[in-house]
């Protein structure tokens, strides 16, 4: 957008988007919630948990530990997976960003981003102690999801095309939102923390394969911590931020979808269109890989049969997930080609341990890497991919797959995602541990505090 729809946009519309969604933010009650809703929240909850937990020890998450406790401060919210406390703005930082260490946690495509890592780390760190029950908590997930996708459809397009990272950007007004409701805040308060977390929201998705794309859910959980305990002390911001001249919107994007955003969600909820991992890679490469398993499952594929492999995709992934050669695990989660050929190789997508860098140093997968040519495609969904292998033999095979079509059957999808829970959270905690934290979340509104549920998320 240009020209004079740029300056139309910075003009008070006539539906103020902060104002408004403001005050939709504090409107989710959890006796008005559908029930599959308040599955689908607790099914957010118990993978945020699997993969935060499986993160335990990650190198980024012993910096950020080493560095809370050389500041201290009063310990007052626990650290997944470590048996202590730190103070409630560190431990949304440092939980925040172990959850999203792994990037193994839920997507929104409305929101162009991951959503519960974002906003799941400073409700807990705020409800930790003050005796609030699971419906609350259930109530303020639901509202820091639905403003997460609310967001992103403001500044979409555009917005991640740019380069800004929406789970650091977008993410940061979902936390401030989440706290907010937890907090009761009314809707001039809560505008108020939208415009104290727009000032702070900021991550760049050059970054992605580094250290900082985790650390950016980190900051979004923080910043909007923050955000909401400081307005409801009585900071002051803009109550405008999202449409005024030089707020968020204007410097972050050329979009500005003020309809989409305030109108309704998509199947009633944006909850609805959460998105799981079952690969434990940047989501833009699940459909490739996919792809890749239907064939070699059903094709008996080789890696030593394989002449050529085409993938088309969306053009927007080479911004994204495009390293060409990478050398380390984090920079493997971000390589299309790679991940095409372990999927090809037989290798397992949802282990942890398949991206390291001896995998991605493997002059054999390297040799399997080096043969995927990508045909990037203008207008497509960035979850829809294409694949083409041609075989030694002369023979050529095909598949389709679009990553981004949510799972029909919640019951189903609640199967898989315990499987999943399982399979990380259970080394950490031993099996009788998992198991008890496991039956806390699938009870979680019948809790009358969450403590109990922290509690059970040390080793």
């Amino acid at each position: 957008m240009s020209g004079p729809a740029a300056t139309a946009r910075s003009a008070t519309p006539m539906t103020p988007p902060t104002a408004t969604l403001a005050q939709q933010a504090l409107g989710y009650d959890f006796d008005g919630l559908p029930a599959d809703v308040v599955t689908l929240a607790k099914q957010c909850l118990l993978d945020w948990l699997a993969v935060t937990l499986a993160a335990w020890d990650d190198p980024l998450v012993g910096i950020l530990v080493s560095d809370a406790e050389e500041e201290g401060g009063n310990p007052h919210a626990t650290l997944i997976g470590r048996g202590r406390r730190v103070a409630r703005a560190q431990a949304a930082l440092i939980n925040g960003a172990a959850s999203h260490a792994l990037d193994y946690d839920d997507v929104n495509m409305w929101m162009s981003g991951h959503p519960t890592v974002t906003f799941t780390p400073a409700l807990l760190a705020q409800a930790e102690g003050r005796q609030v029950s699971g419906r609350a908590f259930i109530e303020a997930f639901v509202s820091g999801y639905e403003t997460a996708s609310r967001v992103g459809w403001l500044v979409q397009p555009s917005h991640y095309a740019r380069g800004f990272h929406a789970t650091a950007t977008i993410g940061a007004f979902a936390a401030a939102a989440a706290c907010g409701r937890l907090l009761r805040l009314d809707a001039a308060t809560m505008a108020t923390a939208f415009g104290i977390a727009g000032t702070q929201a900021a991550g760049l998705k050059s970054v992605f394969g580094t250290m900082c794309k985790p650390l950016h859910a980190g900051l979004a959980a923080r910043a909007g911590l923050q955000a909401a305990r400081w307005a409801a002390r009585g900071f002051t911001s803009r109550g405008d931020i999202l449409e005024c001249a030089q707020g968020f919107a204007a410097t972050h994007s050329q979009d500005f979808n003020a309809d989409k955003a305030l109108g309704p969600a998509p199947q009633g909820f944006h909850i609805r269109n959460n998105l799981f991992k079952y690969h434990a890679a940047c989501y833009l490469t699940h459909a490739p890989i996919e792809c890749v398993k239907q064939l070699r499952l059903n094709h008996a594929i080789q890696p030593q049969d394989v002449r050529a492999i085409t993938l088309k995709i969306d053009q927007e992934t080479d911004k994204v997930c495009n390293i060409q050669q990478p050398a380390s695990g984090l920079e493997a989660k971000f390589s299309l080609k790679l991940t095409t050929a372990f999927a090809l190789a037989g290798i397992d997508t949802a282990a942890m341990s398949s991206y390291s860098a001896a995998n991605a140093n493997d002059p054999r997968l390297a040799r399997l890497r080096d043969k995927v040519a990508i045909d990037f495609q203008n207008g497509w969904p960035h979850t829809l991919a294409e694949v083409r292998v041609e075989l030694a033999n002369g023979r050529h095979v095909e598949a389709r797959f679009d990553s981004g079509v949510p799972e029909g059957d919640v019951a189903r999808q609640g199967d898989k995602l315990v499987a999943k829970y399982r399979a990380l959270a259970t080394p950490v905690l031993g099996e009788a541990k998992a198991e008890a934290l496991l039956e806390l979340v699938q009870r979680l509104e019948t809790l009358d505090s969450i403590d109990p549920l922290l509690s059970a998320t040390g080793r």
